[in-house]
């Protein structure tokens, strides 16, 4: 049975400020590993993640990213929309927030446009 990851999963998997709860986010995905049990993460799921920990612990967006471009490349975690999760990393290192270098990442895959106001993220289309 498939199962959708919550944000608190992978915050006490990858930050271990609760050693009992990091233990379980351990075992959780050690069975998703040996195929016991399918994981989905979502992109929503995965904003938020960012926005704690940036927010919350203070991590840099460079250390964010390169996180989750390990974490999400893992074959056995079922990444919904898995190629635009791990391109958007590139303009999230540039300071853009989390939604616009989604945007971003999606224009650069399917060619497509994005209506927006913000200019620097329209300027930024034509360096996709």
């Amino acid at each position: 049975m498939e199962q959708i990851v919550d944000t608190n999963i992978i915050l006490r998997y990858l930050v271990g400020d609760d050693k009992q709860q990091q233990q379980e986010a351990n075992v959780l995905f050690q069975k998703a590993e040996k195929g016991i049990t399918s994981l989905l993460i979502k992109p929503l799921i995965i904003a938020e993640a960012c926005f704690v920990l940036e927010s919350f612990y203070k991590k840099s967006r460079e250390e964010i990213a390169d996180t989750f471009e390990v974490f999400l490349s893992q074959k056995w975690l079922r990444v919904e929309e898995r190629e635009t999760m791990l391109i958007l990393w590139n303009w999230y290192k540039r300071n853009f927030h989390f939604v616009d270098s989604y945007l971003l990442s999606w224009a650069k895959l399917t060619n497509g446009k994005i209506a927006s106001f913000d200019q620097r993220l329209l300027r930024n289309l034509d360096n996709k």
